[in-house]
C-alpha cells in the first residue's frame, strides 16, 4: 500500500551525489530531480535538503594541506554552492520547476523567532511551487555553530514545517541488524515503539566526504518519529528509489510516527544546543512526567538548579543520576524556581504544552 503524504522533505548525503573519485555524479542528480518532478506532479509538496557543497567545490580546486580544516571547508562551500545550486537549477528548469537556495546555521534556530521566520520563509516558497534547496552554510559555520550533519538539520526541517514525511537518501539499503558488509545482515525493515539504542549493534563509520554516519541517522530517525513524523531511510543509488519508497515497492527503514506533537513542542525538541538552564527533578516526578498522564513539572520534583535561567528560556531536564529527561520553557527564572524548589501547591515550572520529553 503505497504512502499519502502532503508533504515530504527529502534528504540526499554526500554519498549520493557525488562519485567515487569526489566529483559530482551528474546522472544520478537528473535522475533524482527527475523523480522530484513526478512527485511534485502528484501534488506532493517538497523540500530537498541536499548535501554535496563541499565535495563539488573539493572537485573544482585544489588547496595546500597547510591550511586547516575548517578553512578548507569554507573555501569548498563557498565554490560549490555556486556549482550545486545551478546544478539543481538546470535539470528542476527541464520540469518548468523553479528552486530556491536556502543556506542555514544553527544560529537561524536560537530562539523562537528566528525559527518562526526561517518557517515563514520556507512556507512562502511552498506556496508559491518553488523547491527550496536547504543546506547547511558551511561558508560561515565554524564547529561549534554547525549542524551534526545534513540529517540533523532534515529533521529540524521536517519537524518545523509539520512535514508527513522524512525521506534521508544513503548509499545503503537502510538500517542493518548488523555490519552491512557481512553476510547475513538484514535491513530493518520497520523501527516503532519506544526508541531503541542502535550504537549497539549499527557501523559507527561515516562517507567519504559527508560528517555523519548511521548512528546519526538512526538517532535522528528515531527522534523525529517520536514527534510524529514518518521516517524512511533508503538506497539513493538505486534506480527510481524515490518513487518506489513512497509507492512502498522497496525494501528500506521505515519509522513509524508515534505521535503528533505541537508546532512549539517540535522546536523545544530541537532547541537542546541553545537551552539556558539545567534542572535536576527527583524519581516521583520523573516518573509522572514520563507516564502516560499529561504532567507538568511542579517544584516540588525539583531537587537541584544545576545552571541559571530565565524566564521563557528553554532549559534541560535531568534525573537523579544526570541522565537527561527532557527539555522545556520555563515559566519563571532559576532565582524563584530555587526558592519553591521541593514544596507543594507552586505553580509549575514547565507546563506541559511546552515539555518534550526524550524518554
Amino acid at each position: 500500500m503505497a504512502y499519502n503524504y502532503q508533504r515530504i522533505i527529502i534528504k540526499i548525503g554526500s554519498n549520493v551525489l557525488t562519485q567515487k573519485d569526489g566529483l559530482p555524479d551528474h546522472n544520478r542528480i537528473n535522475h533524482l530531480v527527475e523523480q522530484i518532478a513526478k512527485i511534485k506532479k502528484k501534488g506532493i509538496e517538497v523540500v530537498l535538503v541536499s548535501s554535496g557543497a563541499v565535495a563539488s567545490g573539493r572537485s573544482l580546486i585544489t588547496i595546500s594541506e597547510k591550511f586547516d580544516s575548517i578553512a578548507t571547508r569554507q573555501l569548498f562551500a563557498s565554490i560549490g554552492q555556486v556549482k550545486l545550486i545551478n546544478t539543481y537549477a538546470q535539470q528542476f528548469e527541464k520540469y518548468n520547476i523553479l528552486c530556491s537556495q536556502v543556506l542555514v546555521t544553527k544560529e537561524d534556530f536560537r530562539d523562537r523567532l528566528h525559527y518562526l521566520n526561517m518557517k515563514n520563509c520556507l512556507k512562502i516558497l511552498l506556496q508559491h511551487h518553488v523547491i527550496p534547496v536547504v543546506n547547511e552554510n558551511d561558508v560561515v559555520s565554524v564547529t561549534e555553530l554547525m549542524f551534526t550533519d545534513n540529517d540533523e538539520l532534515a529533521g529540524l526541517i521536517a519537524s518545523m514545517l509539520n512535514a508527513q514525511a522524512l525521506i534521508v537518501l544513503t548509499n545503503v539499503d537502510g538500517i542493518f541488524d548488523g555490519n552491512p558488509d557481512i553476510e547475513g545482515a538484514k535491513v530493518i525493515e520497520e523501527v516503532s515503539g519506544k526508541p531503541i539504542d542502535f550504537s549497539t549493534f549499527v557501523s559507527t563509520g561515516h562517507s567519504q566526504f559527508g560528517r555523519g554516519g548511521m548512528i546519526t541517522k538512526s538517532n535522528m530517525a528515531q527522534k523525529t518519529a517520536q514527534l510524529g513524523i514518518a521516517v524512511h531511510i533508503a538506497n539513493g543509488t538505486k534506480e527510481n528509489i524515490l518513487v518506489d519508497v513512497l509507492d512502498n515497492k522497496v525494501a528500506h527503514t521505515y519509522f513509524v510516527p508515534n505521535r503528533s506533537a505541537s508546532g512549539k513542542k517540535k522546536w523545544i525538541a530541537h532547541a537542546g544546543n541553545f537551552a539556558k538552564g539545567i534542572v535536576q527533578v527527583n524519581e516521583g516526578a520523573k516518573a509522572a512526567l514520563t507516564s502516560a498522564k499529561a504532567s507538568s513539572l511542579l517544584p516540588v520534583g525539583v531537587i537541584n538548579i544545576i545552571s541559571a535561567f530565565k524566564k521563557g528560556e528553554i532549559i534541560k531536564l535531568v534525573d537523579e543520576t544526570g541522565k537527561p529527561i527532557g527539555l522545556g520553557i520555563a515559566e519563571y527564572g532559576s532565582d524563584k524556581a530555587a526558592e519553591m524548589m521541593g514544596q507543594k501547591n507552586q505553580k509549575a515550572l514547565i507546563h506541559y504544552d511546552y515539555l518534550y520529553l526524550e524518554c
